[in-house]
């Protein structure tokens, strides 16, 4: 039981550290704004919406050059959004670690 306690205070204290490392960068870099915000906020929509389009133009093709009893369309807009959504969060997750691309 003690390891336990002992092993979550150590885990807790590394926490700790980790996110005021994170703030105390935050705080040196000024340059990260508004418009920081914004461009981020750009590159989310667009991440999503861009394959999600190339899937939905593929799937409009495929289904006029070949008739069949699935919506190519359909299937590939949820797939192109899916693989969009995957695409943000990555974008999301990598900047609030603070790794450069």
């Amino acid at each position: 039981m003690e390891e336990n306690d002992g092993n979550s205070k150590d885990k807790f204290e590394e926490d700790i550290r980790e996110k005021s490392k994170r703030k105390i960068k935050a705080r040196r870099e000024k340059e990260r704004g508004v418009w920081f915000g914004l461009g981020m906020f750009g590159l989310v929509g667009w991440s999503v919406t861009i394959p999600a389009l190339l899937l939905l133009a593929l799937g409009i093709w495929i289904d006029r050059r070949f008739q069949g009893p699935y919506s190519w369309t359909l299937m590939l807009l949820v797939l192109g959004i899916g693989i969009g959504c995957l695409n943000a969060w990555y974008w999301i997750k990598s900047e609030s670690q603070g790794k450069d691309h």
